[in-house]
């Protein structure tokens, strides 16, 4: 037995420090050890891992990670109210949990890493506010240095968010910037779906866990290019693309032309490549 099962139940410890959740933090406790103990378990094997947790509340999820055989877990935590009950799984794991209080948004991820990483795999796992969740997201993707600092992300999103991240142009609905971003720089996938009831307070939506894996080497594309033609497609993805990348500041029929896509197609049809295409297109003339 280690002395994380000495540890009291979750529902005692938010009871005894009155953590009720705060909508304006995005916090929807897990209190299900046999999910967090699943989610850790997807997101391994963790030994000799050191774990990035996002918005850890009362430690659910950080016991398990910890159960589970992290060699470290640094817990980004922004409610204070919730520091003293991870202090007591610290004291219960010496030098195996670190906590930084703080605004997620505005930590130095590849710095964290460096600090903590000590030459061993990094990997982000969190269940993650929703109301931070895509800016996070988008940030990692976004990073110029690739290959990343971490070696897998696996995190929980709202269910309409994670279809976004894993779609293609046979999903319509759901294909945009996300996605074609996404799946240039990694390889995503929905691992299994999480029910409202699983949390406290239940949210209104389905939440999703998503495995995202990082391509050494994604076609060459300059990011930031990639990032203005998706926006101007998307940004008016019911119009034609000879309308909608006018907005690019270019004449758009010599891109089509160059990126060998028909000047009538819209931005949800267009997959990766075509939009790599553009994006190639595009730098000479904005270099």
């Amino acid at each position: 037995m280690s002395a994380l099962d000495d540890l009291p139940p979750l529902r005692d410890v938010v009871a005894r420090h009155d953590l009720a959740p705060k909508k304006a933090l995005g916090q929807n406790f897990l209190f299900d050890l046999n999910l967090t103990g699943k989610i850790a378990r997807n997101a391994g094997p963790l030994k000799g891992v050191t774990v990035i947790e996002i918005g850890p509340g009362p430690g659910g999820l950080t016991r398990a990670l910890l159960a589970e055989g992290a060699r470290k877990v640094v817990a980004i935590e922004r409610d204070e109210r919730c520091l003293a009950a991870l202090a007591e799984i610290s004291a219960a794991c010496p030098g195996r949990l670190y906590v930084e209080a703080g605004d997620a948004l505005a930590v130095d991820y590849p710095a964290l890493a460096r600090a903590h990483g000590d030459d061993g795999p990094v990997r982000i796992i969190a269940n993650l506010p929703y109301n931070i969740a895509t800016p996070l997201l988008t940030n990692w993707i976004e990073d110029p240095a690739w290959p990343p600092f971490w070696d897998r992300l696996v995190l929980m999103f709202q269910r309409e968010v994670a279809e976004r991240i894993v779609a293609s142009p046979r999903e319509r609905a759901d294909y945009g910037r996300l996605g074609v971003l996404c799946g240039w720089r990694t390889q995503a996938r929905i691992l299994f779906d999480v029910p409202a009831a699983a949390f406290t307070p239940p949210p209104k939506v389905t939440s999703s866990i998503v495995e995202i894996i990082p391509r050494p080497v994604p076609p060459r594309c300059d990011m930031a290019v990639l990032a203005r033609v998706t926006q101007a497609a998307f940004g008016q993805r019911r119009k034609m693309l000879r309308q909608s990348l006018k907005s690019l500041g270019v004449d758009p029929l010599p891109l089509l032309q160059a990126a060998s896509l028909p000047e009538t197609a819209r931005a949800e049809e267009i997959d990766l490549a075509g939009f790599v295409a553009l994006a190639q297109a595009l730098r000479p003339k904005t270099s």
